[in-house]
């Protein structure tokens, strides 16, 4: 479903120096149903690596390929429609609009469709799935009025509203305590499980790393199956 191969990521200065190499050749499958999670020091790549699976960056070098399609070779619309309708993300602040209800911001995602079934669909579908996560009496609520682990839950339910193949998560139990920070990592984990949805979390947490079916470990550009 979705593949980076020989992936390589440098920084470089107005002469194309190279100033750090943060990934290279770096090769990884996600098929579908699969859970992940990429351990690995700060500053080693792990959020790099993320941006360009889901592609909101470039990679120096390699490929990255969506079912079989070299997304490398997409229009920037092309890529946006790729990124509404097939990946969902998730990241370490939840990013909800502060003057928007929390059944607001789960459908911002939704706002381009034109088609009104399916706009319907949608808000039935949230619906689902803020009872899935516990917020189904908490709609109405900005998300100044919620505690930080029920945005976090916000902002997962907005990353699966458009019926993603894959999550990304970077981070995403970064500003959470470490109860809230179970508790969202066994979401992700049952989300994966009933609706048969990839999952890709990086974290700092080795803890919250094995509750993923398989851990790889990215240092010095290097990317590692963890036994």
């Amino acid at each position: 479903m979705l593949k980076l191969e020989n992936i390589t990521k440098n920084y470089q200065n107005a002469s194309n120096e190279i100033l750090r190499e943060v990934l290279n050749d770096v090769n990884f499958t996600v098929s579908k149903g699969d859970s992940i999670s990429i351990v690995g020091p700060s500053g080693s790549g792990k959020s790099t690596m993320l941006n360009i699976m889901g592609s909101l960056d470039k990679p120096t070098s390699g490929n990255v390929f969506f079912n079989d399609q070299n997304i490398g070779e997409l229009s920037k619309n092309q890529l946006a429609d790729i990124r509404n309708q097939h990946i969902g993300f998730v990241f370490q602040q939840h990013l909800l609009l502060p003057q928007l209800s929390l059944l607001e911001n789960v459908l911002i995602p939704t706002m381009v469709e034109k088609d009104k079934q399916k706009k319907e669909g949608a808000a039935k579908r949230a619906m689902e799935l803020l009872e899935l996560v516990g917020l189904t009496d908490k709609i109405k609520q900005l998300p100044g009025q919620l505690s930080v682990g029920e945005c976090q839950r916000t902002a997962v339910v907005r990353a699966l509203i458009n019926e993603p193949e894959v999550i990304l998560a970077d981070e995403p139990t970064g500003s959470l305590d470490e109860k809230s920070a179970i508790n969202m990592v066994d979401l992700l984990t049952k989300i994966n499980i009933e609706k048969n949805i990839a999952v890709v979390m990086v974290t700092h947490s080795l803890e919250l790393a094995a509750k993923m079916k398989d851990s790889y470990r990215l240092v010095n550009g290097q990317l590692n199956k963890i036994s």
